[in-house]
């Protein structure tokens, strides 16, 4: 186990005034698995007021007895160490916060306060572990328990249902039964919290790589349905002779691919939801049932979910998004450019990639084999394409009524071959698209014999038309179409 040395400064303070300092929470939890700590806690028996005579750069903003110092550091994890003073709390009226909190000289009562074993441990500067829940047995067996009764826990904080669910899935962990069992009798409850700290806790599940398992364990402990109904709402609903899984089924394991994938976390909740106005929309029974304009309707109902967990509105405008369009159409040879523009347009051409995934996530969600057949492949080669700034005189810092003007003459072909010679030397030498210079090679054209400007023209063309079958040629080979 590695302190960090700033931890150490912060523990070494404490004890050389005559305070009793732990490393406690999280911290020692993530240091006894091998995994680095996200923060860092220190728990003694200071008071606030002491703490912050020993750490002038200090603030103490709450009234739970926590002063955070800052260290200087330019690790996140590290710039602020959070130090609580020994603490018992007070009933939880609104089961999220204790009614009052009350100082203690013993590190047994300020554990005995905590969540879950693997989070009541403490751990001095010299690796001493005081563990009196039996949370190191915990971590080698790989379970979830609250610290004495379960729905004693959860009554005082419901979040902490939520925080079980997360650390499970975070960590790869079970549940203990009883402690599960607390979370399906208590799941009600999960109504009393602020929708921001229930958001807050699926952003983590969603983007663990056990995101599947999260969603699984939200959907059996009764969580789901009281946190995303319109998710569960897919439970049992079978599809057609197109899908092997119920549209729950099919959302959570497209969520699987793109966790295990590593995908990026608008991705991941595109995945979950893309199919979530499959209940609302289904016509009939059976092979033939049929889910028509179910993309809108999931985009609408996408909308509202993440609204009202508070999501930002960036995010849910891209989820959105891709929920609406992940059924874009796409048959070699049928759909054109123009269309290919159009969705584009409409999607961004920085999010292109993003939809492509989802049509992923949906494609190995309904257990096809291939994540990306030749189709898909072509599909990204056209995207790229259509991306491409066309090789055209448009390039050029001149144009046709710039021609016209310097020779004087009327609209006619030479205005034209003059264009294309000017784009072939600027495509062999880019920096020679300066207004400067070919304004002059235009005076320097105009004087030239029509048979040799035609001649010259000819080879220009030709080498523009080679140039752009070679550009086509290497992002094909990119995407592997031949």
């Amino acid at each position: 186990m590695t302190i960090p040395k700033q931890v150490k400064t912060v523990l070494d303070a404490l004890e050389k005034a005559g305070f009793d300092a732990h490393i406690v929470g999280g911290c020692v939890r993530d240091l006894l698995q091998a995994r680095e700590p996200k923060d860092w806690d220190i728990t003694t028996n200071a008071k606030p007021e002491d703490v912050q005579k020993l750490f002038p750069d200090s603030f103490y903003e709450n009234k739970f007895g926590t002063v955070g110092v800052k260290t200087g550091s330019k690790n996140p994890a590290l710039d602020v160490i959070e130090i609580t003073t020994y603490r018992v709390e007070e009933k939880y009226t609104d089961k999220r916060h204790p009614d009052a909190v009350r100082f203690t000289a013993k590190l047994e009562d300020d554990l005995a306060r905590r969540d879950f074993t693997i989070n009541a441990l403490a751990l001095t500067r010299e690796g001493k572990i005081t563990d009196i829940f039996d949370g190191v047995a915990d971590l080698k067996n790989k379970l979830i328990r609250t610290v004495g009764e379960a729905k004693d826990r959860f009554n005082e904080d419901a979040l902490r249902m939520m925080r079980a669910v997360r650390l499970a899935t975070e960590l790869g962990f079970e549940i203990e039964q009883k402690t599960f069992e607390a979370v399906k009798q208590n799941a009600h409850l999960i109504n009393l919290i602020a929708k921001e700290r229930v958001r807050d806790e699926l952003i983590k599940i969603i983007d663990a790589k056990n995101a599947y398992d999260g969603i699984l364990l939200l959907q059996r402990s009764g969580l789901l349905r009281l946190t995303i109904p319109e998710l569960e709402a897919g439970v049992g609903v079978a599809q057609n002779k197109h899908h092997i899984y119920t549209v729950f089924e099919h959302n959570t394991l497209s969520l699987k691919w793109a966790a295990e994938h590593d995908y990026p976390f608008h991705v991941k909740v595109a995945a979950l939801f893309h199919d979530i106005g499959k209940p609302q929309t289904k016509r009939g029974e059976g092979p033939d049932a049929t889910f028509y304009g179910h993309e809108i309707v999931g985009a609408k109902i996408t909308k509202h979910v993440l609204e009202n967990l508070r999501f930002p509105s960036g995010i849910t405008q891209l989820v959105c998004s891709l929920v609406k369009n992940h059924l874009f159409y796409y048959n070699i040879g049928e759909v054109t450019e123009k269309s290919i523009r159009r969705l584009v347009a409409k999607v961004g051409p920085e999010h292109m990639d993003d939809l492509v995934k989802v049509r992923i996530c949906d494609r190995m969600g309904s257990g096809v084999p291939k994540p990306e057949p030749y189709r898909l492949r072509h599909f990204r080669y056209m995207v790229e394409k259509v991306q491409k700034d066309p090789i055209s005189v448009k390039l050029l810092k001149v144009n046709g009524e710039d021609v016209m003007k310097i020779l004087e003459i009327a609209p006619g072909p030479k205005v034209g071959q003059i264009l294309a010679i000017l784009l072939d030397e600027v495509l062999d030498e880019p920096k020679l698209n300066t207004k400067k210079y070919l304004k002059g090679k235009v005076k320097e054209l105009g004087k030239m014999a029509d048979s040799d400007l035609a001649e010259l023209t000819k080879k220009a063309r030709e080498k523009e038309q080679k140039f752009e079958k070679a550009v086509d040629e290497e992002v094909k080979e990119k995407y592997w179409i031949k």
